[in-house]
């Protein structure tokens, strides 16, 4: 009875054991790299980690515990004294309040004016438009701190110091977001749009009807940014706001830090894991939309 040999074994056999010999290494190679990149993406994993459980842990702690030595990741004794005395020191669900009220809204204004600009952008064809574009992107070269003394001035000739709204306002653009919009709307077949057109949509249909729909994943990737970006922002809040029925999150845990002392470092860690919370939980929720926006941005059909 016959029998069959495999393509690659007859090639093998052929070639003699110094072709095998030669193979041999490379795959180790391969592996030998593969296992080394995989070992370096746990350990800086584990360092990102550490500092959040390290706060959650301390959290629960009394707070002599903080920094006891040896450390110890894990409290002996679960405790939610901290998170009381956090509750009872300052209005934290005003602060998360009005952190939730200035990063929704933004997100918001965001998420309009980026689309649109960035379908403009995309789609349609006028002088200047490689130019003008240009110059948005040139905006994120520029640090906030050039910007943020023309835009104070501004914001006191409104008559909008100390109010959500000079946080707000200038921020209802992004430059980030009508470049990553932007890199989307080119992956997207422009026969969709001529197939619209013959059945008689308008520009601003296809937008809102066909366009928004299949971006879905990139307007989410830029919720998370923006929303992340601006329930966790401190210098403009710190430079515009002045009352506590105005402040942000950021600015209360600054004041509980002072409020409680430097020394109950407990505390402070039970106000940030309650201020960390709810941006991990909308992580968690769209990472895929996130995952997928981020990959396919600035794939050309």
């Amino acid at each position: 009875m016959a029998t069959t040999t495999p393509i690659g074994q007859l090639e093998r056999e052929r070639a003699g054991p110094a072709a095998r010999d030669v193979v041999r290494p490379t795959r180790w190679r391969e592996h030998a790299f593969d296992w080394g990149v995989n070992l370096l993406l746990l350990a800086g994993g584990v360092l990102m980690l550490a500092p959040f459980v390290w706060a959650f842990s301390t959290s629960f702690r009394l707070g002599r515990e903080s920094f006891s030595l040896p450390p110890q990741w894990l409290p002996t004794d679960w405790r939610l004294d901290n998170y009381r005395a956090v509750l009872d020191a300052l209005p934290f669900f005003r602060f998360v309040f009005n952190s939730f009220k200035v990063a929704a809204l933004i997100t918001l204004l965001q998420v309009v004016t980026c689309s649109t600009a960035a379908f403009a952008f995309a789609r349609l064809r006028f002088r200047g438009r490689d130019a003008l574009f240009f110059v948005f992107l040139s905006s994120l070269m520029i640090p906030q701190y050039v910007t943020i003394i023309p835009i104070f001035i501004i914001v006191r000739r409104l008559n909008l110091l100390d109010s959500h709204w000079a946080l707000i306002l200038p921020s209802a653009f992004s430059a980030f977001g009508i470049f990553l919009l932007r890199q989307y709307f080119l992956t997207i077949p422009r026969d969709l749009e001529d197939a619209a057109r013959i059945d008689g949509a308008g520009f601003f249909e296809i937008y809102r009807r066909i366009m928004l729909p299949l971006v879905a994943p990139a307007l989410v990737t830029l919720t998370i940014f923006s929303f992340n970006y601006h329930w966790n922002e401190f210098f403009r809040p710190l430079i515009f706001l002045t009352t506590w029925e105005q402040m942000t999150l950021p600015l209360g845990l600054t004041v509980l830090r002072g409020y409680l002392g430097t020394g109950n470092t407990a505390a402070v860690m039970a106000g940030v894991t309650m201020a960390i919370t709810p941006v991990l939980l909308v992580f968690l929720l769209f990472q895929r939309y996130l995952i997928e926006g981020i990959t396919l941005t600035g794939l050309k059909e």
